[in-house]
């Protein structure tokens, strides 16, 4: 696995969230993508909903599974990646970049003890976390 970006944070999920103000993007981790392989179909929810930490938002299909997307903090979907209806790869070729899922207006602070640094991230993974 390349190294991970230390701009965000992770959940045991294995989502990414980036917060920049109030605005936190949302995605999924390298290793999530490498674990589904091709991934064939992505859903994401519509501008204005209403997500709760935790909560599933969105599906990604791929030639092995089908894997829920959570919302790793509350908040206003204000923004959602429309291209990856038409380019599901995306997701394999750009996890951290092109393949962002939603952006939420936080409801509160984004400081869960549930996200992980980049390094805690990893420790999880090594540690056979699925």
């Amino acid at each position: 696995m390349s190294q991970l970006p230390t701009d965000r944070r992770y959940t045991k999920e294995h989502e990414w969230i980036k917060i920049e103000g109030d605005i936190a993007t949302v995605g999924i981790t390298e290793f999530a993508q490498s674990e589904l392989g091709d991934v064939t179909y992505v859903e994401v929810p519509k501008v204005g909903e209403q997500l709760s930490q935790g909560q599933a938002f969105g599906v990604v299909e791929s030639v092995k599974a089908v894997s829920d997307i959570y919302a790793p903090v509350a908040g206003e979907v204000v923004e959602v990646n429309d291209s990856l209806a038409d380019e599901p790869e995306t997701v394999n070729a750009s996890p951290y970049e092109g393949a962002w899922m939603v952006k939420l207006r936080l409801a509160g602070p984004a400081d869960s003890p549930d996200l992980l640094s980049a390094d805690e991230y990893e420790q999880h993974i090594a540690a056979g976390g699925h």
